[in-house]
């Protein structure tokens, strides 16, 4: 997949958000390890999606999930529970939160986010420039979008993040223990019906043997023109 359609799946997956969540939920019930390090790593990779680490999100769900002993698949499943549609509305509710927290009182609007992004992506460029010139690097945008935006939202992030997370976790361990149980009592149930119709051709291949036996010249019969 090239990078313009690995780009288009991120903002919207070819099959829709339904059946990619169908397909994450799928595959994290039938990850082959024990419910507890599941949900784990569910709980790590759940709390890394809510916080804003672009572009270190799976960096950052395998290491937690190294450190809290949960299964690392699960981790970076979980970091899905954030994407285009989700993401606006947690965004909001954690930058708010942070800035009631921090006691911040700014405008949370479109304009206000987007000159904040538009600032520190401003100064982002002039500094990189400014290593091939006479410029001296500025900070006024980054340090703005620093304290107004990124520092509250991590930290608003943290407790709805937290509580999520946990609530994922205490969900997962009955759902992978139920599904883990009916997928093994079907596995058993395949298993006895292959081992009776193994039993059944191996009887039945021992009738036709016993057919096709001839009983050879203990009977006395030589045939019809016999003395």
């Amino acid at each position: 997949m090239g990078w313009s359609a690995w780009l288009r799946e991120q903002v919207y997956p070819r099959g829709g958000f339904k059946r990619a969540t169908r397909y994450v939920v799928h595959r994290m019930r039938r990850l082959p390890d024990q419910p507890h390090r599941v949900a784990r790593g569910v709980f790590a990779g759940s709390l890394i999606g809510f916080l804003p680490l672009p572009g270190l999100q799976f960096l950052a769900a395998w290491g937690a999930a190294r450190l809290a002993r949960g299964n690392v698949l699960a981790a970076l499943l979980a970091t899905f529970n954030t994407n285009p549609v989700t993401t606006p509305f947690f965004a909001v509710l954690a930058m708010t939160l942070g800035h009631w927290i921090l006691g911040i009182e700014a405008p949370l609007n479109a304009d206000y986010i987007g000159h904040a992004f538009a600032g520190a992506g401003s100064d982002l460029w002039f500094n990189f420039t400014s290593i091939f010139g006479p410029e001296k690097a500025r900070w006024d945008g980054l340090i703005q979008f620093w304290h107004e935006i990124y520092l509250p939202y991590f930290i608003g992030a943290l407790g709805p993040g937290i509580v999520i997370s946990a609530i994922a976790y205490y969900v997962t361990i009955p759902l992978v223990e139920a599904y883990q149980k009916a997928r093994a009592a079907t596995a058993h149930e395949r298993g006895e019906r292959r081992r009776k119709m193994r039993a059944k051709l191996a009887e039945a291949a021992a009738a036709i043997s016993r057919r096709d036996e001839v009983p050879g010249d203990e009977a006395g019969d030589d045939g019809p023109g016999a003395p």
